[in-house]
């Protein structure tokens, strides 16, 4: 999902960055397979978002996002290259599209989105209550490298 917010390359990302911080990596170079779970290691009261890289392979990025109230800055508006596809997995969050007016979208566990390139949005809020944990999937031109 620049400053506190989701969706935009990582490049753009404000918070705290890992590559496989939830997983155990079991020498992937070798082939071997990786596992991990997406709830481990997260902090309620973090001051900052957290971005983990899970997998990065030829056309495709998968991170863990999460966010504990962060929301993107206001007036800002995400316009990645790459289609995004994110999950829900915990807590709550609103999105907001330009096309649609800034309406906003409450997403809760289990509702997911498909975001095309360069779809403007933003994330208008997330709980601060609860973590929200995401999972997203970027695909296409670009999507395994950081920008």
């Amino acid at each position: 999902m620049s400053a506190p917010g989701e969706h935009a390359p990582a490049g753009d990302r404000a918070g705290n960055r890992s590559d496989n911080a939830s997983s155990n990596a079991l020498d992937n170079a070798s082939g071997s397979a990786s596992v991990g779970n997406l709830y481990a290691g997260i902090e309620a009261g973090a001051h900052d978002e957290r971005f983990e890289r899970l997998v990065a392979r030829a056309g495709v990025l998968i991170e863990r996002i999460v966010s504990t109230g962060q929301a993107s800055p206001e007036g800002f508006w995400y316009d990645d290259p790459r289609d995004e596809w994110v999950v829900l997995l915990a807590g709550a969050a609103e999105l907001e599209f330009a096309a649609q007016g800034g309406a906003r979208h409450r997403m809760g566990p289990g509702d997911y989105v498909h975001i095309p390139a360069h779809c403007r949005h933003r994330v208008a809020w997330t709980d601060t209550a609860a973590p929200t944990v995401w999972l997203a999937v970027y695909f296409g031109a670009g999507a395994d490298e950081r920008e």
